[in-house]
């Protein structure tokens, strides 16, 4: 038998002592350590990159949550907050040394105040829940990121999650009123207020969206907003990628605000369609979805004017929801746009990033070209609206060569992004997936910025370490590579 590697001998006794130490805090069966128990949390949504966890925890109640982050912060563990799994950049991604913090047991709806229009709940509570518990009220919350069947609103927080409708309702941070939580020393923190202001500085928007780096959530105070009296939904084809994006922007210029704005591109929309037989357009190059709500007097007004843009754009097709179902139906495929391009592939990388509206068509066109270049096919999805991309690249996991070249496209799709006038992100955040990308959005003095706020709430660095920011070693090799390999004309990278 061949004796254990020092790196082997320090994580068993790292774990020993983990064990030991979160073993006074918690029950037996609020704690795993065994490699089958462990195995399942060993990535979230993006199962490219792996690891198991030391410890995953538990904890049940939030004199628990503080207790095992008192202890962790005295050993100098690394902890990894984790709700649903759900997140797309490696955010929940167990360090190799650390313990795993699942607040999956933090489920309860705390109170609905319907005369207030808010809703208290806890960190594990879904995102579908709220709407489901706010629905008798006439109530729902706006946010509905695709896998808000799923996902939860601590991880929508720590992503600033959108959703179809976030162009007219806003993202998680225009929805969010309070998060309370722990600090890595296991001390509770408040940020926002129930009320309209809240003492102090204004921290809020720092902690949404910070990717679980500043502190652990375990409550949340959202905003509800009335459920519309109507909805109607326009299907429009398009036998251009051009007159497509176009037709985005024309609908904004004209003044116009719709509930929702998406756009599939052919491959996207021939997946979907055999999937969930949605009634899409399977000859368009490329389909919008655009959808008003309202009063019926609001809706028939808004949607006779979005016709009239989508016909002066050249729409070859326009199709309008004839009633509720068919409307749903409609969402329905947008919706199951992942779970379509997991039947047609062995895998995908499901990509985010973000450009100005007016740049839609040519970011379209630079992603065809991207196809040839690395021998891969992409399905495009995305928030029309806003300009946020869903680029989902197909390849083989199971192929090195294919997992290197979707790499490479991703970041190819990312830095594009940049050089448009873009970001690496705009709702799956950073994580592990996007740091090299990091590089070229921001200089070196900006994610020293970055660094600076992350030290002011864990000085030791042992909230979700190495995500999101990356250090100047990673940005300067990752500068060399690029430069060698003339991915792109980022030649100033080399100085990082």
């Amino acid at each position: 038998m061949n004796a254990p590697m020092p790196a082997q001998i320090d994580r068993a006794a790292r774990q020993r002592e983990a064990v030991a130490a979160l073993s006074a805090v918690l029950p037996a069966h609020a704690l795993l350590w065994q490699s089958e128990d462990t195995t399942p949390y060993e990535c979230d949504g993006l199962t490219a990159y792996r690891q198991r966890p030391l410890v995953v925890a538990l904890p049940e109640t939030e004199a628990q949550v503080a207790a095992v982050l008192k202890a962790c912060h005295a050993l100098q563990l690394p902890v990894v907050a984790r709700g649903a799994g759900t997140g797309l950049s490696g955010g929940a991604l167990p360090d190799a040394l650390g313990v795993t913090l699942s607040l999956a047991k933090f489920n309860k709806i705390v109170l609905v105040d319907a005369l207030a229009r808010t809703a208290t709940v806890q960190c594990g509570v879904r995102n579908l829940a709220i709407s489901e518990a706010a629905a008798p009220h006439g109530l729902y919350y706006a946010p509905d990121p695709s896998s808000q069947i799923a996902c939860t609103i601590g991880g929508n927080v720590a992503e600033n999650s959108g959703g179809v409708h976030c162009l007219k309702y806003g993202l998680t941070l225009h929805n969010v009123l309070r998060v309370r939580g722990f600090t890595v020393e296991g001390e509770p923190v408040e940020f926002g207020s129930a009320a309209l202001d809240a003492p102090g500085l204004d921290l809020l928007p720092i902690v949404i969206g910070s990717e679980g780096m500043l502190a652990v959530t375990t409550e949340v105070t959202v905003k509800l907003v009335p459920k519309p009296r109507l909805a109607r939904c326009i299907m429009a084809s398009f036998d251009d990628i051009r007159r497509a994006g176009d037709a985005v922007a024309a609908i904004i210029a004209a003044g116009i605000i719709p509930a929702g704005l998406e756009m599939m591109d052919k491959p996207m929309t021939a997946a979907v369609e055999d999937f969930v037989h949605a009634g899409y357009d399977l000859n368009a190059v490329a389909i919008l979805l655009c959808e008003s709500d309202g009063t019926p007097e609001e809706v028939a007004e808004e949607i006779d004017r979005m016709l009239d843009v989508l016909s002066g754009a050249g729409a070859t097709r326009m199709e309008v929801s004839r009633d509720e179902a068919q409307r749903l139906k409609f969402w329905s495929g947008r919706k199951n746009a992942f779970p379509a391009s997991g039947r047609i592939s062995p895998d995908y990388m499901c990509m985010d990033s973000t450009i100005p509206r007016k740049r839609l068509a040519d970011i379209l066109l630079a992603i065809a070209e991207m196809e040839i270049k690395y021998g891969l096919k992409c399905c495009n999805v995305f928030h029309a609206g806003d300009g946020n991309l869903h680029p989902l690249i197909l390849f083989d996991a199971n192929d090195p060569d294919q997992m290197h070249r979707c790499e490479l496209f991703g970041a190819d799709i990312l830095e594009t992004s940049v050089a448009m006038g873009g970001t690496v992100t705009g709702e799956h955040g950073v994580g592990v997936e996007k740091l090299s990308s990091m590089c070229v959005q921001f200089s070196p003095a900006e994610r020293e910025q970055m660094f600076a706020v992350k030290r002011a709430f864990d000085p030791a660095g042992t909230l979700n370490p190495g995500k999101v920011i990356p250090t100047l070693q990673r940005c300067a090799e990752y500068g060399k590579m690029h430069v060698k390999k003339g991915l792109l004309p980022f030649p100033g990278l080399e100085r990082f």
